[in-house]
This record gives C-alpha cells, structure tokens and sequence, in this order.
C-alpha cells in the first residue's frame, strides 16, 4: 500500500460518499477472521470501483481474486438489471464469509462465486466482458491478462490492482526470486507495450492500472 499519512487518508475519506454500513460491517468481519486484512479493497477503492461500473453499466463483470467479497459488491453495484458478476477464488476458506455477505447485499443475486484456479476456468467461460477485475495471484498477473484479453468487448475495460507493490516496482535492484515484484514489472510492461489498449496507471491505494480495449 502506499505511504499516505493518516491525515491525508482521513481527509480523503471525509470527503467522499460515505462506506456502506454492510461494507463496514464486512471489514470488521474480515480483520477479525482474516490473516491478510490488508488485502481487502476498503472504503476508497471500493468506492472507485463502483463508480467505474456505475460509468460502464456492464452487463458481464469478471472478477479475478473474490478475497471476502467487498469489491465484488462493490463492482455489482453497476451492473445492468440482468447483469451478472463473476467472481473467482482458489481459496476456499473464507468463502463462507463472502457468500454471507454477498447474500446479503442489494446486488447479491447477480454475483456468482467459483472456488478453483482461475487459470482453468477462465478458458470454459464463454463469456464476453464488459469489466474485468484483476486482484489474484500477483505471480500470475500476465497469464490473467493473456487469457482475459480475448474475452473483454471493444471497448470494454480491465482494472489491474497492486501494480505499484508499494513502490517496490521502482526498485532497481529487484532480485529474481522476488517473484511478485518481478511479475508485477513484466505485466506493467507488457500492458504498456500492448497496442490493443489504451491505459493508465492510476496511483490509487496500491497502484490500479486502468485499461480500455481499443
């Protein structure tokens, strides 16, 4: 994550639309039931992300990495009135916490939840996107993307997070076995080396990078 100052964050906070009381209520849950809290998407990204649906109005939403399900909630929000989101995780642990709070929300009935690598069941969905939320395995970012590519409509949109690793993508001494960093770079170049998108990198929390297909 990168290095806001509690002070900077509350004011961005306080002047944006206020966190639903049901993505409150799943942050707690998931700082209590959860090792890796930090990788929830919270109020701010949450809130990007909605707004970013709500704009395209997408009818098929692809999200890789459901995590407790805050930004699939979230990314929901916008869907069309027979929209669907689907939503990806090979963990299969804390899918009882998303699917509870996923139920619960105005837009659970069109969120889908698979268990499984996502690498094996991308390619049996015959689906075209209009969105697709990139959040999974860090390692496997430029494998996503090639399997996603052909799937997103002209037009239509790829959201990558973590793409700045709290800046470790400036570090010009990575070693190769930090294979996270590593990824990171290859897919940051391979999407800006890409002439079928247009993109930018928008130092949002972790860094998201923002693709449209041309």
């Amino acid at each position: 994550m990168m290095n806001f100052s509690k002070d900077f964050i509350n004011y961005i906070s306080s002047h944006s639309s206020p966190e639903d009381s049901l993505l409150q209520e799943l942050t707690r849950a998931t700082h209590l039931h959860a090792m890796q809290a930090r990788m929830l998407s919270g109020h701010i990204q949450g809130k990007f992300l909605e707004f970013i649906s709500k704009m395209i109005s997408p009818s098929n939403i692809l999200e890789i990495g459901t995590f407790t399900g805050y930004s699939a909630i979230c990314l929901a929000q916008g869907l069309t009135s027979g929209g669907i989101l689907h939503t990806i995780d090979i963990d299969d642990e804390l899918r009882y916490l998303a699917e509870h709070f996923i139920s619960r929300s105005s837009a659970g009935n069109k969120i889908r939840l698979y268990t499984g690598d996502a690498l094996k069941i991308i390619p049996q969905m015959d689906i075209l996107f209009d969105l697709v939320f990139i959040d999974g395995d860090k390692r496997e970012y430029t494998a996503y993307y090639s399997l996603v590519i052909e799937k997103v409509r002209k037009g239509g949109y790829i959201i990558a997070d973590n793409v700045l690793w709290s800046g470790k993508v400036l570090d010009s001494n990575v070693k190769s076995n930090d294979k996270f960093t590593v990824e990171l770079l290859k897919f940051n170049d391979l999407v800006q080396n890409d002439s079928r998108v247009e993109n930018l990198l928008l130092p949002v929390r972790d860094g998201m990078m923002l693709i449209r297909i041309s």
